[in-house]
């Protein structure tokens, strides 16, 4: 395994971690990154209230759960995220309810700016976008797929908005945060079983 990704896991913590970290930094009026200013602090307060809601209602498919309960290897799946990331707190309550209904997926997150020589691994379009799904294959600790930072409707919506507006600002956030209220998490699941099958079907013996 590469030894950023073994040194990142190592400082890695599991979702219920994360979120009693989200939950008391926003009682606090803390944020986590390198940037502490009264908006980011407020987005970690506003996404406490998301994660709370998600981590309630998101469902997985049965498509979903029928593909996670039938892996044939176990895997790592390291998430690279800060707190007051709005993709983030719509996208890992999600990643969390397919890990646990899949034995053989160990769900561990870390922290981007706590993390840069990992997060220098896995750019987007050479930007540290969060957040990001590492599939890691436990035994040989190779990568064998990536998600993120939004499912591709999510993306595109972003993309039109910046092209009739030339700026993603606050209205761009809020449309953003109506269609993932309206997907519930579906294309989140489809695109990382997509990706788990595509990565299947390459270990499949010729």
């Amino acid at each position: 395994m590469n030894s950023i990704i073994t040194n990142s896991i190592s400082k890695s913590c599991s979702y219920n971690e994360y979120r009693s970290l989200i939950s008391t930094y926003a009682q606090e009026g803390k944020t986590t990154g390198l940037i502490s200013s009264p908006d980011y602090i407020n987005y970690t307060k506003l996404n406490e209230s998301r994660m709370h809601r998600l981590d309630k209602t998101i469902e997985v498919t049965q498509e979903t759960k029928a593909l996670l309960e039938n892996l044939s290897k176990e895997y790592i799946w390291l998430v690279i995220s800060e707190t007051w990331c709005g993709d983030a707190a719509q996208v890992i309550p999600v990643i969390n309810k397919m890990a646990e209904v899949a034995s053989k997926i160990d769900l561990r997150i870390v922290l981007r700016d706590e993390n840069e020589d990992l997060m220098n691994l896995f750019l987007t379009n050479g930007t540290k976008s969060i957040p990001k799904l590492i599939i890691i294959e436990k035994e040989t600790g190779e990568v064998v797929g990536d998600f993120g930072p939004r499912p591709t409707q999510a993306k595109q919506l972003i993309i039109d908005y910046k092209a009739a507006h030339g700026v993603v600002d606050e209205t761009a956030k809020i449309e953003l945060q109506k269609w993932y209220l309206a997907d519930k998490g579906v294309s989140i699941q489809n695109e990382i079983c997509a990706l788990i099958k595509t990565t299947a079907s390459q270990n499949l013996p010729e």
